[in-house]
């Protein structure tokens, strides 16, 4: 299940906007309460992305509401790892060498209806957005703008 969503839209350094959450929105889970719950009960997290500096990347990002972390370098193997640890979320590149992250994003909340996942992504397009919706992804963030994990986990 997904958290509730509002509007609102990110304005970096260059005055450009970069909406992170599918169709400029945001989740809103900064409330003081929520980060004392994620403080009192840490997340457990897959991370599915091909580039291992990333992984260490986004892992250091939001280290501080970290309890386990499992990762995957393609998505062919999300599914599986999923299965196997049940995380509380998962953050998905879309671009990767056997399967993309629309297409695993997809397979897993088939079997999964209440997965959570972001997808974190290189690319940003109203299209990909659109799929990444579609395919049941909660939210988007992209690569250049990392620190939004940090409000959407709340770290």
């Amino acid at each position: 299940m997904c958290f509730h969503i509002e509007e609102k839209c990110e304005t970096t350094q260059a005055n450009r906007v970069i909406p992170s959450i599918p169709f400029s929105r945001r989740l809103s889970l900064t409330s003081a309460a929520h980060r004392k719950h994620l403080m009192a009960h840490p997340i457990n997290l897959l991370i599915v992305d091909d580039s291992e500096r990333m992984r260490r990347m986004i892992k250091r990002t939001i280290k501080s509401v970290l309890a386990e972390v499992w990762e995957c370098s393609d998505g062919s193997q999300a599914l599986a790892a999923y299965t196997a640890h049940r995380p509380d979320w998962v953050l998905m590149d879309i671009e990767m060498k056997d399967m993309d992250g629309i297409a695993a994003t997809g397979q897993i909340r088939a079997a999964f209806p209440d997965a959570r996942i972001v997808i974190v992504s290189n690319h940003d397009s109203d299209e990909l957005r659109e799929a990444a919706s579609t395919a049941g992804a909660c939210g988007y963030v992209v690569k250049e703008n990392l620190i939004e994990l940090r409000r959407l986990l709340g770290a």
